[in-house]
C-alpha cells in the first residue's frame, strides 16, 4: 500500500490597503485544479468565495465538503483549507477578502464591536451556501462582486453596505448551524478560550496533531493579532498552544515558515505601515504605538521588512498616483495566482 501524503498547512496574508481593507481575485485565471491538493492553507481575513462553473471538493480541516456552480463559500480566518475541482473541470471562481472589524469600522452597534466570525470555526462547521437553499447570501454575494468589478461611483460605499448586509445573514446561518452542530457533539477547535488552554498540560503532545492539518496553533496567531502592541514572551505563546517553547518554535516554523518572534515584528511593522498612511502621528509614538520599546529599534527593524525607512515609506505612500498599491511587506505574500499542483 503507497505511504499516505502527509498534509502540509500554509498561511498566506493579504495586506488589505488601509482605506477599503478588501481585495478582490476575479477574472478568467481564476480557475482551479481537479487535481487535490496536500497544501492546506489559511488566511488572515475573511474570505468569501463564489463559485461560477462545474463542482468539486473544498477540504475543510481535513473534511471534504461537495460544492457546484452558485454556491457561496465563507471561510473565516485562521481556518485551514482547500479546492480542487471535479475531474476533467477547472471551475471558475471569484474571491473576497475582507477585514470585516477594519471595514465595517463605526457601522456595527457596541454589542458588535468584537463580533468574529471565527467564533464559529469547528469541524462540520458550514462554510458552502447552496444557492437554492440561501437565494439572498447569493444574491448579496453576485451583487458585491459586480459593484466591485465595475467600479462605479461610489461604489466602495455601495459595497460596504452590501457586505455588511451579507456578513449579518452569514452569521445567522452561522449562529443556526452551529447550534444543531454542537448536538452532535462538534468542538471548537479554533477558538477555544485562552484560560481553557491555559488549563492543560503544557509540553503535551496537542490532541490535534496527529491530524496533521488542523489549524494548532489558532491560539497563539489570535493573542498575537489582538495584543501585537503588548510585552509578553514566545514562552506565553507556547503556554496558550499548549507546548513547551521549543515544540511550540519548531511547529510554528514548520506551518508558518517563520519565527515566531520574526511573526510577531512582521505585524507590528504591517500595523506601523498603516499608521504611517492614515495619520500625521510622529515616527516616535507609532513605534510606540504598535510595540517598540524605542524608535532605534522600530527603525532597524522597518528597514529589514520594508527595505526602507518608516519615513521614507510614509513620503512613497504620500507620492503615490491614485489607485496605486503602498509598497508591502518583503517576502510576506498572499495568494494571489490559482495553485497549480503538483501531478
Amino acid at each position: 500500500m503507497p505511504k499516505q501524503k502527509r498534509t502540509v498547512t500554509e498561511y498566506r496574508s493579504y495586506s488589505l490597503p488601509w482605506q477599503f481593507p478588501l481585495l478582490l481575485l476575479s477574472g478568467d485565471h481564476w480557475k482551479i485544479s481537479d487535481i487535490p491538493s496536500h497544501r492546506l492553507h489559511f488566511h488572515n481575513c475573511l474570505e468569501i468565495g463564489i463559485c461560477h462553473t462545474y463542482g468539486g471538493s473544498l477540504m475543510v480541516f481535513d473534511e471534504p465538503v461537495p460544492f457546484c456552480s452558485g454556491d457561496v463559500t465563507v471561510i473565516p480566518k485562521n481556518v485551514p483549507h482547500t479546492t480542487y475541482s471535479a475531474p476533467g473541470t477547472e471551475s471558475l471562481w471569484s474571491y473576497i477578502f475582507l477585514d470585516p472589524q477594519a471595514l465595517f469600522h463605526n457601522m456595527l452597534p457596541v454589542s458588535w464591536k468584537n463580533f468574529d466570525l471565527s467564533q464559529y470555526a469547528h469541524r462540520g462547521m458550514q462554510v458552502i451556501f447552496r444557492q437554492e437553499e440561501y437565494p439572498q447570501i447569493y444574491h448579496l454575494a453576485l451583487t458585491v462582486l459586480r459593484e466591485l468589478e465595475e467600479e462605479k461611483p461610489g461604489y466602495q460605499i455601495s459595497a460596504k453596505g452590501l457586505l455588511l448586509s451579507l456578513y449579518i445573514k452569514v452569521a445567522q446561518a452561522f449562529a443556526v448551524t452551529s447550534q444543531s452542530k454542537a448536538a452532535y457533539g462538534f468542538q471548537d477547535t479554533v477558538t477555544t478560550p485562552p484560560e481553557n488552554i491555559l488549563a492543560g498540560s503544557r509540553g503535551q503532545e496537542h490532541p490535534e496533531e496527529k491530524r496533521g492539518n488542523a489549524l494548532i496553533i489558532a491560539p497563539a496567531l489570535d493573542f498575537i493579532e489582538h495584543n501585537y502592541s503588548q510585552q509578553f514572551s514566545i514562552d506565553y505563546l507556547a503556554d496558550l498552544c499548549r507546548w513547551s517553547p521549543t515544540h511550540f518554535r519548531r511547529v510554528f516554523r514548520d506551518i508558518m515558515h517563520i519565527s515566531p518572534l520574526d511573526f510577531l515584528n512582521r505585524t507590528r511593522i504591517s500595523n506601523a505601515c498603516n499608521l504611517l498612511q492614515s495619520t500625521e502621528d510622529s515616527i516616535l509614538d507609532i513605534s510606540e504605538a504598535v510595540g517598540f520599546h524605542s524608535v532605534s529599534s522600530f527603525n532597524r527593524c522597518f528597514i529589514k521588512i520594508m527595505r526602507m525607512s518608516p519615513r521614507e515609506y510614509r513620503k512613497t505612500t504620500q507620492n503615490l498616483d491614485k489607485g496605486s498599491n503602498p509598497p508591502d511587506i518583503v517576502g510576506y505574500p498572499g495568494w494571489m495566482r490559482p495553485e497549480v499542483p503538483a501531478k
